[in-house]
């Protein structure tokens, strides 16, 4: 686990440097703060059911929010018994910003936290797993390949 990016400053990385550990080894760029010094989050249950949720029968549901050429903003909801592989490891093309709204993400950079936003660089590859019931709103400037 890497330290926790907590001042009050802009983003930093997990001890102020790049996390070179991603499944290709490969140097992954991070940037990470939590903003629960700046705001309460409060998801509403009642208008996450009234959204539009494709279930991957693993303990996985994305609901887009917008989608524009490659460009997509998603909700992913994982229940506490997913399957640990329920996310297929995969490359963000053009990185990838999320936001844990509920619950915690892992994967090889750390673990990440209701509040915490997460940026990652271009062409990183990871296979995130939630921890609890977790939601998230992730960003994809450029969207998502499939890696083997």
């Amino acid at each position: 686990m890497h330290g926790r990016g907590r001042g009050a400053g802009c983003f930093r990385s997990p001890g102020g440097r790049d996390i070179s550990d991603n499944l290709e080894g490969n140097a992954v760029g991070l940037l990470r703060r939590s903003l629960n010094d700046l705001l309460s989050i409060d998801v509403k249950a009642e208008a996450l059911a009234r959204l539009s949720w494709r279930d991957f029968g693993n303990g996985l549901s994305m609901c887009r929010l917008a989608r524009e050429g490659a460009r997509e903003l998603v909700l992913y909801r994982i229940r506490e018994d997913a399957a640990p592989d329920a996310f297929v490891k995969h490359e963000h093309v053009g990185g990838e910003f999320y936001l844990v709204l509920k619950g915690k993400i892992a994967d090889e950079t750390g673990e990440y936290e209701a509040g915490d936003l997460v940026f990652l660089d271009p062409h990183s590859v990871h296979a995130p797993r939630a921890i609890g019931d977790t939601l998230v709103l992730v960003l994809w400037p450029e969207g998502v390949r499939l890696v083997d």
